[in-house]
């Protein structure tokens, strides 16, 4: 049921003007679900206050609120057409009153991890996007149908976000800034073993992509005693975010997911001087992929003892310095990283090496990140030891990956096995870290036994792709003639 409607949802976001991509619907539909899951986040609080016969004290004043203005009902439980606003009336209250209300919050909340500075922020960064006020209006009705009570609605609804946020991702230039592949995550998150009561960080969240699954992990464990989940609720998940669409995305990720405060922080993580993280501010797993390719400028490189523009070597040195003693970081970065000649990489692998446990890589194929054409490996180091010795696994999933072949599960499951005892195999092998040259510190991967053929694809998964890529182009031309229409 869910899944039309928000297919709905999405075809009415694009008739609108104000709406011209994936990014847009995205965007548009985010801050409507914010609002209906605060809208029922309030009803349950004020049913729980009156079993408990106290008064509840409403977030909202009460004209701001869902019932009020986007969904008012008759006594029958029927949307009451003569009280919900429509056409520009609908657009001037949304975008005069609504936001400007929403967007005070953050100035008049008590805690930059309660609820009130979320909404604060959120609605300080977006903006209503749709022109029309009876688009709004239909879009407005179809949300209201969606239902936050149970933990199966909660389950699908956040399954139908995370495909909505993979969509963004492919139809984007940099895919993999909005979403990492899941099977990729879960595997990071078996090798690097959170343990509840441990602090949790990604400081370039996105869409909380490893937030979010770190708490899927976790709260799945058996026997949690309801301290455990208050734990989970509220001390566990950290993360900070620069751009204002993939941090509002990230707080309705982790909301949907089942974190109702998400303490996620609207920061430009590189804007911190990593000399001035002292050990409160260190956490005990971190798991990121940190946007690459940047080009950050010279007062931001200033922040960091080995300089340079790329935003990930920045991001490697701010985690270096985030991680506690006997921490563990799960780190996706360009592949490049290994071997590149450049002082700042040979610096940087040199205070990887001395610094931290480097016990594996994991070598990912092409492909891997739908939408970013980069190879990619991920680090997997413990603070505070030099290394010893790496281990490598060299992913071959024996079949191209890309859109109609996404990577899985299974393709994983031999590395998170074999990691655990950094079993060799035709796909894994160890390196000595006194055999690494002592100058280049170059960390290629190098399979001694011979892992590198080129996977050919069978007649038929080349055909499927050239369907697929036919079917994408018909939509993107039906598109522009609608455009141009």
């Amino acid at each position: 049921m869910f899944e039309q409607t928000f297919k709905n949802i999405d075809d009415i976001l694009h008739k609108d003007a104000g709406c011209s991509s994936e990014l847009d619907y995205t965007e548009q539909s985010s801050w409507l679900l914010f609002l209906k899951y605060l809208d029922a986040l309030e009803a349950d609080k004020a049913t729980e206050a009156a079993l408990e016969g106290k008064a509840y004290t409403h977030i909202l004043d009460a004209r701001y609120r869902w019932a009020s203005w986007a969904a008012p009902k008759t006594a029958d439980g029927k949307l009451d057409y003569h009280a919900a606003m429509t056409g520009d009336d609908l657009i001037d209250f949304v975008n005069r009153q609504l936001f400007p209300y929403l967007a005070g919050f953050k100035q008049r909340a008590s805690s930059p991890h309660s609820i009130e500075y979320k909404i604060g922020e959120v609605f300080g960064e977006i903006k209503n996007k749709l022109q029309s006020g009876y688009n709004l209006r239909d879009v407005i009705d179809l949300v209201d149908v969606l239902r936050f009570g149970s933990q199966s609605e909660k389950h699908e609804l956040s399954h139908l976000y995370e495909a909505k946020i993979r969509n963004m991702g492919n139809a984007g230039r940099n895919g993999g800034e909005y979403y990492t592949p899941r099977p990729l995550i879960r595997a990071m998150i078996r090798v690097t073993r959170p343990r509840i009561g441990e602090r949790i960080y990604d400081g370039a969240c996105g869409s909380a992509g490893f937030l979010c699954e770190a708490y899927s992990h976790l709260s799945s464990q058996p026997n949690l005693s309801t301290r455990d989940l208050h734990t989970l609720q509220t001390r566990t998940f950290h993360g900070k975010e620069k751009k204002p669409l993939a941090y509002v995305i990230g707080i309705m990720n982790m909301i949907l997911h089942g974190i109702e405060a998400p303490n996620i922080v609207h920061t430009n993580t590189l804007g911190e001087n990593i000399n001035d993280i002292q050990e409160k501010d260190r956490y005990d797993v971190i798991l990121a992929n940190p946007p690459f390719g940047g080009k950050e400028r010279a007062e931001v490189q200033q922040n960091f003892p080995i300089k340079t523009g790329e935003t990930a070597f920045l991001f490697l040195q701010h985690f270096i310095k985030s991680l506690k003693a006997g921490g563990r970081a799960a780190i996706v970065i360009k592949n490049t990283f290994l071997s590149n000649t450049d002082n700042a990489s040979t610096s940087l692998r040199k205070l990887l090496l001395e610094s931290c446990k480097l016990h594996t890589v994991l070598d990912c194929p092409g492909g891997t990140f739908q939408g970013a054409g980069v190879k990619t490996v991920v680090l997997f180091f413990e603070k505070g030891a030099p290394t010893r010795s790496i281990w490598y696994y060299q992913l071959d999933p024996g079949r191209n990956l890309g859109k109609t072949n996404p990577l899985n599960d299974d393709d994983l499951a031999e590395f998170v096995a074999l990691q655990k005892t950094f079993a060799d195999s035709p796909k894994s092998w160890t390196v000595d870290a006194a055999s690494i040259d002592a100058e280049s510190f170059d960390l290629s991967v190098k399979n001694p036994n011979g892992g590198n053929e080129v996977v050919l694809r069978s007649p038929q998964e080349i055909l499927d792709e050239i369907a697929a890529l036919d079917a994408e182009s018909t939509q993107v031309l039906e598109r522009i003639r609608e455009l141009v229409a």
